[in-house]
């Protein structure tokens, strides 16, 4: 039986291109000059530790642009609360989100069972596999999933004949 696999993964290499790129942006702008504005990134969470609520406002900003130039969606990116950090300045921490939620998998199969289409779909750990018994089905529900907006961005491989 034809099937595929839904997923949501972002290549953290590019994310980390992204990141240095922002960090040479970082201390060759003008406005930042004189700043101690950094960027890390440590496995799936980059931490940005600005000035001031403007600047890392400004370092976001730039971090998404980075980001989409690099082909990596910026839904990716889950922006935690900004705090206080030591000497009068603020940090915030963004997770990089990898895989496919419990909730937000059972969100996928509602979707796809209330459609009404021929195909089964199963939530493995995270990812959900579709299968179905013609291909034109699969691809159906390809693009009824793309069709919604999720919160996450989506991607289908190992698609099987």
């Amino acid at each position: 039986m034809p099937s595929f696999d839904i997923v949501s993964e972002v290549d953290l290499q590019e994310v980390d291109n992204a990141v240095n790129q922002t960090v040479k942006e970082i201390t060759t702008r003008y406005d930042f000059k004189g700043s101690k504005s950094t960027l890390t990134r440590e496995d799936a969470v980059i931490t940005i530790l600005a000035d001031d609520a403007y600047k890392l406002e400004q370092v976001t900003e730039v971090l998404k642009g980075k980001m989409v130039r690099r082909s990596v969606d910026p839904h990716f990116l889950d922006f935690g609360t900004v705090e206080p950090a030591s000497g009068a300045m603020v940090r915030q921490n963004v997770t990089v989100k990898q895989g496919i939620e419990s909730e937000f998998a059972k969100k996928i199969v509602k979707t796809i069972k209330n459609a009404k289409l021929k195909v089964q779909a199963a939530i493995q750990g995270d990812q959900v596999r579709v299968t179905g018994k013609k291909r034109d089905d699969l691809q159906e529900a390809i693009a009824l999933l793309k069709s919604q907006s999720f919160e996450q961005p989506l991607q289908f491989n190992n698609f099987r004949d």
